[in-house]
């Protein structure tokens, strides 16, 4: 019997499709590689074996399998998305435990598509933070499991770079989908707004946050996208050539970049260059107050979020997020801020159709305790790691994080790809050259097949 654990989505859905492999076989696999190493990895707060059985035998009896997309896929769902027949906890103890009537839109997709959920990802409270950490359990890096996977979608990409699952649906608002795949040596891209529906949390944080995919290669990224998007994400038959914007410095003042991840950023440009496209240093006219922009908008998003919830059963750090953004919540709605960052960034994109930059500016954290540490620590080394990837939640414009190269320990390194509203197919044929001319390994040491 072939061992599907491991395999792409592509692989596993043809397999599927063509009757060499049934969704209860490689669900049970899954479940099974689940079991055995997701206890030093924490990458789901709940498994659901026997739904998950149950629902691989509906899709083996679908008249439309021959014609399923996703046909048997396992998939997981981050946990601020409802499944139907599980709570939704958002990482807290304050959140009710009550099962979901209903799929969220995007979960109803996955499973039109022929996918299989299979259980609910960590994330920190609330989806607040760049690491993944709280009172349900700390996700970790599978590269390294002494780091944090990143957050907030770090329970679904330590899923997938663990090969526990080889797709997994996660968010974006401030970078929770970017940050963790960076870490985790996962493609994923964060989407323009209205691509995919959002619907996340009280108002997808200002209309700042969107739903994706999280994969090991760009075949899967598409396919997973395209469900997702009701919109089929082909690849080009001839590939254009275009012109790339190469910048090495932090958008926030005082940021500085490693070196690993200016040395990816370089290499990766070369790469691009000998592809043939029109490659140079170009740094975007970030403006001065940028980071206050985006620490106004993350603390009223939570504090949006935060309404109705029992303040005494929120950690401190979410506590003290949300009452430093209660006062920014009416300027936030207006959107001025954002739209005054796209007025901005529009000149210099339209002298260049993709940004290459830096994914991070660092490694992930130490997987420790950050829920039981300080608001400020918490901030300051969120911010130390990520000050990449806020930009493109405020302008609403497509980003994605590609894996490129490794850190001197041997994990993952990546580089980000952003452009103007409507440009995910550019983004998706620059990273598929990436890939194509720079192969990247799927899946971290730990995830072999025993």
């Amino acid at each position: 019997m072939s061992n599907w654990a491991g395999r792409t989505a592509a692989e596993i859905a043809a397999a599927v499709r063509e009757k060499r492999a049934t969704p209860r076989e490689v669900v049970a696999e899954h479940l099974a590689r689940i079991e055995r190493l997701d206890g030093g990895i924490g990458a789901f707060r709940t498994v659901s074996a026997a739904s998950a059985l149950a629902a691989a035998d509906e899709v083996a009896g679908r008249p439309d399998l021959a014609e399923l997309p996703l046909a048997g896929v396992p998939v997981a769902v981050k946990d601020n998305l409802a499944v139907r027949g599980e709570s939704m906890r958002v990482g807290s103890a304050a959140t009710p435990d009550t099962p979901a009537a209903e799929d969220h839109v995007t979960v109803a997709r996955l499973r039109a598509a022929g996918a299989v959920v299979v259980g609910l990802t960590n994330v920190p409270e609330l989806c607040v933070f760049g690491t993944t950490e709280g009172v349900h359990g700390t996700a970790r890096n599978p590269w390294d499991t002494s780091r944090t996977a990143g957050g907030s979608s770090g329970g679904s990409a330590a899923a997938v770079a663990a090969g526990l699952v080889p797709l997994a649906l996660g968010n974006d608002g401030m970078g929770s989908l970017r940050i963790p795949a960076a870490n985790c040596g996962l493609v994923t891209l964060k989407p323009g707004r209205g691509v995919v529906p959002a619907g996340i949390g009280e108002g997808d944080w200002f209309g700042m946050a969107e739903n994706g995919p999280l994969a090991t290669t760009v075949e899967d990224l598409r396919l997973m996208l395209s469900v997702l998007a009701d919109h089929a994400f082909a690849r080009p038959e001839r590939r254009p050539s275009l012109r790339v914007a190469v910048a090495l410095r932090s958008p926030l003042a005082g940021v500085r970049i490693s070196t690993p991840y200016t040395t990816a950023v370089r290499q990766a440009a070369g790469v691009l260059a000998g592809a043939g496209h029109l490659v140079r240093r170009a740094e975007p006219p970030y403006p001065l107050d940028l980071g206050l922009t985006s620490l106004r908008h993350w603390t009223a998003g939570t504090a949006v979020d935060a309404e109705g919830l029992d303040p005494a059963r929120l950690t401190r750090r979410t506590r003290v997020h949300a009452a430093v953004g209660r006062r920014f919540v009416a300027s936030a709605r207006t959107g001025d801020g954002r739209e005054r960052l796209r007025a901005r960034l529009t000149p210099f994109f339209t002298e260049h159709d993709v940004l290459l930059t830096p994914a991070l500016a660092r490694r992930s954290p130490r997987a420790v305790a950050w829920h039981e540490r300080g608001w400020l620590r918490n901030i300051l080394a969120n911010t130390a790691c990520s000050p990449l990837t806020p930009p493109w939640n405020l302008t609403g414009w497509p980003a994605m994080s590609v894996p490129f190269g490794t850190l001197p320990s041997g994990a993952p390194c990546a580089v980000q790809l952003a452009g103007r509203p409507g440009t995910e197919d550019s983004l998706l044929a620059l990273a598929d050259e990436l890939e194509s001319l720079r192969p990247w390994r799927r899946t971290a040491p730990l995830a072999d097949p025993a």
